[in-house]
């Protein structure tokens, strides 16, 4: 019976320049139809430094590690991650499970210095900690830069990594049209009946493990090193199982035994040596219980992790992305094909006759005409009184008054009922929202969150943030902006969601997400859309879902005084709700929706009341419009409506 490929094959690389034949043989050994390879970067913080500090090296490490990207042949899925840890072993490790790996493939840059004791190691600590305590099975590549694979020779002696051995070679061979050679090597001098059975047993060994054809050979030699070497040297790759372990139980000083190791160091051709999961039934008492302390260590370590702080703290080195990763746009129209997945951008507009014409039309014409990253650009007007709505139109782009959407369901005022109608009104695989208030608008507002979405499968909604001065008297004035963020969102999110704290804007207004989780959440229909966004997202999916981007610097209209208290109460007014929904309990006896503001002045004294809430709307999967939208014919286009 024909045994699965790997679907998911990590690959950690230290250094892109040199990772091309890695990913070439990784994507040989994928399963083809259902496989992904992982490209992943360590990036190693110190004890006694918080693994937040590790940010600004990890955004460094995915810059560099986006170049693997073209290495993969076409149609190969592949994602450049970069982890953040104590030691890299411990992050190519927890990487591996996360990711449900099957198989991890190292490069193998030759012998290192011992530790201390003189003796020459022939790999480097990293490797040898990862293989000791596999996680699943582990491929070792010496490479020697064969570009063309013709001829795949497999020395077989039996046993589970040999069987290994033998699939993967038989993988490669057919991804190359290549001969595949099957060696044994048996002792000179042998009778000819001794020989026949050797023979038989090679074949009935590549018949039950290879789909290839295959030469098989039996070759007769006093030394078994140096005929593998020979008959290595005729071939471009040569594939080997690690040696079995000591049958005592003994711990073998060598990770793939001496024989796999001295081949892969004397051969001319590229090697790969690979070892299987050991089995626990082959395992000693001993090693079972030395395995057991490991894996409580693990618990232990893993418990520590899921500590809010030290979540935290790896979530923002970990998710922290710089708009310049993803400037190249050319490359993300790449991606995006691969994945198969349409992008939708939404421009929410009340009033921006200023700013609207500007955005829009740099948004076609870089997005969509010079490249086709965009599948739809719509604004979301929420009934402008002055031109915006004729000058976006005039633009390029579709427009949609938001009181028209889902009419027979009501409309409020307010920003996140816009967002929330715009979700029935496209059809992208990701939606991506930018404010339209801005001055220094620039595509970086939508290809920064929208960037990490397309490389990193596990983000389901990103974050912008950046610089936000402010014009005080006609002048601009640096570091003045975000002032409910600082005084009320960020205070708030720290007592009550401290999960959320390493986001440094909540309240931007540049974010991107993928329907699949935005048609699951409530939408507050006001100023508290976005701190209900990542409280709700957060709560489903948890922050390793979550991404933010630095977008650098925006330059946008700001709020008189009055009006940034009227967010605070209506934001402060949401968390409430939230935590009291989290808790299951009633906090608080009343929460009012109504706000006094009191004035005075020329001798008068009044109280104004302000009748003020944001209401929600449900997750929009649950409304039947979007489901028949969504399920009705010509979806997976998004023109033409």
């Amino acid at each position: 019976m024909s045994v699965p490929l790997p679907a998911r094959i990590v690959i950690p690389v230290a250094n892109p320049a040199t990772a091309e034949e890695l990913i070439r043989l990784g994507a040989d050994l994928l399963e083809p139809r259902t496989g992904e390879l992982t490209a992943l970067g360590i990036v190693e913080v110190p004890e006694g430094m918080a693994l937040s500090d590790g940010a600004t090296r990890a955004r460094h490490a995915r810059r560099l590690l986006q170049k693997v990207l073209d290495f993969a042949p076409e149609g190969t899925p592949i994602h450049p991650i970069v982890r953040i840890g104590r030691h890299a072993a411990e992050g190519i490790v927890e990487s591996a499970a996360e990711l449900d790996a099957d198989l991890i493939v190292f490069g193998w840059g030759g012998k290192t210095p011992g530790k201390g004791n003189g003796v020459t190691a022939p790999f480097s600590p990293t490797i040898e900690e990862v293989v000791r305590d596999a996680p699943c099975d582990i491929a070792v590549v010496k490479q020697r830069g064969a570009r063309e694979i013709r001829r795949v020779m497999v020395p077989v002696r039996g046993g589970p990594h040999a069987e290994l051995a033998l699939r993967f070679a038989d993988a490669i061979a057919r991804r190359h049209d290549a001969d595949l050679v099957a060696l044994h090597v048996v002792p000179p001098g042998i009778t000819i009946a001794v020989r026949a059975q050797a023979e038989r047993a090679l074949a009935a060994f590549v018949q039950q493990h290879a789909t290839a054809r295959v030469e098989t050979v039996v070759r007769e030699a006093a030394n078994v090193r140096n005929a593998i070497l020979r008959e290595g040297d005729r071939a471009d790759l040569v594939v080997m199982g690690a040696a079995a372990a000591p049958t005592s139980g003994d711990v073998s000083p060598n990770l793939f035994g001496a024989m796999p190791e001295a081949i892969a160091t004397r051969s001319r051709s590229t090697v790969i040596v690979v070892k299987t999961r050991e089995a626990i039934g082959r395992q000693t008492f001993e090693q079972l219980a030395a395995r057991a302390e490991t894996l409580a260590a693990a618990d232990r370590a893993a418990e520590e992790a899921r500590a809010v702080p030290t979540r935290v703290e790896r979530w923002f080195g970990e998710s922290n992305f710089h708009h310049s990763e993803f400037a190249d746009l050319r490359r993300l129209v790449n991606l995006k094909d691969k994945l198969g997945l349409t992008i939708s951008l939404v421009l929410p507009t009340l009033d921006e006759e200023e700013t609207i014409g500007p955005i829009v039309r740099r948004a076609i014409r870089e997005m969509v005409g010079r490249v086709p990253l965009l599948d739809e650009v719509l604004v979301i007007d929420s009934a402008s009184s002055d031109r915006t709505r004729e000058i976006a139109e005039a633009e390029g782009a579709r427009v949609v008054q938001h009181p028209d959407v889902l009419s027979r369901y009501g409309s409020f005022r307010g920003k996140g009922e816009a967002l929330w109608k715009s979700l029935h009104e496209t059809s992208g695989d990701i939606v991506v929202w930018a404010d339209t208030d801005v001055r220094n608008w620039h595509p970086r507002m939508v290809y920064g969150t929208l960037g990490p979405l397309l490389h990193e499968p596990r983000l389901q909604y990103v974050k912008g943030y950046y610089q936000r001065p402010i014009v005080e008297a006609g002048i601009l004035r640096e570091g003045g902006g975000g002032r409910v963020t600082e005084l009320v969102a960020r205070p708030l999110i720290n007592l009550f969601y401290p999960e959320l704290s390493g986001f440094i804007q909540p309240l931007a207004g540049e974010y991107a997400g993928r329907r699949s989780i935005l048609e699951q959440i409530p939408f507050f229909t006001g100023y508290a859309v976005e701190i209900g966004h990542l409280i709700d997202i957060a709560e489903r999916i948890g922050i390793e879902g979550l991404g933010q981007v630095d977008l650098e610097r925006r330059v946008h209209r700001n709020q008189e005084l009055e009006g940034l208290s009227r967010m605070s109460f209506v934001i402060l007014q949401a968390v409430m709700k939230r935590l009291e929904e989290r808790r299951k309990a009633r906090l608080f006896a009343e929460l009012g929706s109504t706000m006094k503001l009191p004035r005075s002045g020329r001798g008068r004294l009044s109280l104004e009341v302000i009748e003020l809430a944001d209401m929600e709307r449900p997750p929009m999967i649950r409304i039947p419009e979007y489901l028949e939208r969504r399920q009705g014919p010509g979806m997976g286009a998004l023109g033409g409506r």
